[in-house]
């Protein structure tokens, strides 16, 4: 018997690739779902469309994402925690965001985490690279527009921020890959109208499989949230 069944639509400002919701975005709805405190493995298993009748059923310790009979997406609870990169200072982050790769070509200049959106409409986050090797970095300034008159962001958004910096690691203009895999865990809430950095370091590749770890941090370096992930080249 399933313990939760729930309908819903996504509409386009959450979008990723055109006429899909951003990969982390759908992964923080679907970890919403599991109880809060740890670490949770979210698995994509085809794109989630915008503006599209979806649900989600929990059972078991498991969450699943479908549109129609076609299961997109499903999460669990992770195995071990992810390993954060190194923080890296504002000001490094800050100078960074001026070599950000999507600024030259973007595969998805709509994004609503890494894309040329408005402010308080996307979360405008562009990593560049930073000091240490195989990083890139950028400060992220969580607009009170992004909270929806909450105290603190929603998961989906935190979910966000860590996972296109990570693709952002291994990406340069004209390439493109998209999220197979976040775990990610978070460990205090983002406040709306406070600066924060963002950081993402590669973690190896096989093939077209592209790895990498992600982290939020205040701007004292003290840890928000931390993400590993698993990218595909497209």
């Amino acid at each position: 018997m399933k313990a939760l069944m729930q309908e819903f639509s996504v509409p386009d400002r959450y979008r990723g690739p055109a006429g899909m919701v951003n990969g982390g975005w759908v992964s923080g709805l679907l970890a919403s779902y599991l109880p809060a405190g740890g670490a949770v493995e979210v698995t994509l298993l085809a794109p989630t469309p915008l503006d599209t009748g979806l649900r989600v059923e929990r059972e078991d310790g498991l969450v699943k994402l479908f549109q129609g009979a076609e299961r997109l997406a499903e999460a669990r609870a992770a195995d071990g925690d992810p390993v954060p990169p190194p923080f890296v200072s504002l000001h490094q982050a800050t100078r960074a965001e001026r070599d950000f790769a999507g600024a030259q070509e973007h595969p998805f200049p709509g994004c609503f985490v890494c894309g040329d959106r408005e402010p308080g409409d996307g979360l405008r986050i562009h990593p560049g690279p930073a000091g240490p090797p195989d990083t890139v970095a950028a400060s992220w300034f969580a607009h009170p527009g992004l909270a929806e008159w909450s105290a603190a962001l929603p998961l989906t958004h935190v979910w966000g921020a860590l996972d296109c910096p990570s693709g952002w690691a291994h990406i340069e203009p004209g390439g493109a890959a998209l999220l197979g895999r976040l775990t990610a865990r978070t460990y205090r809430p983002v406040a709306p109208g406070r600066t924060y950095v963002v950081v993402a370091r590669k973690e190896g590749r096989e093939r077209r499989k592209l790895f990498a770890s992600s982290a939020v941090y205040e701007v004292d370096g003290r840890l928000v949230g931390a993400a590993r992930a698993i990218w595909i080249k497209i």
